[in-house]
């Protein structure tokens, strides 16, 4: 399966640099299972994760940004639920 990521960033909020931060925690951590990460500018405060055309994150929605260890686990469920994240499955 091809699993893609898409980030959808606010330009005239300047999130360019949260959105490349991010897509390289999930490249990082996803290096054998991710074969195409998109970063997409944007405008209107919008800051939006997608995985596998998922829609994981929502600035909007959920009100903030997530953590990473948060955004980790959700691109996780949609493109390799089977997979142990190590540290972050184990903190309470």
């Amino acid at each position: 399966m091809n699993n893609h990521i898409k980030i959808v960033y606010c330009t005239q909020c300047r999130w360019l640099l949260r959105a490349t931060w991010m897509s390289q925690e999930v490249l990082t951590t996803f290096n054998d299972e991710v074969d195409e990460l998109t970063l997409v500018p944007s405008t209107g405060g919008i800051f939006e994760i997608y995985a596998n055309d998922k829609q994981i994150w929502s600035r909007k929605e959920m009100k903030g940004f997530p953590e990473i260890t948060e955004l980790k686990k959700r691109v996780r469920d949609v493109i390799a639920p089977e997979r142990d994240l190590g540290h972050i499955d184990r903190k309470k």
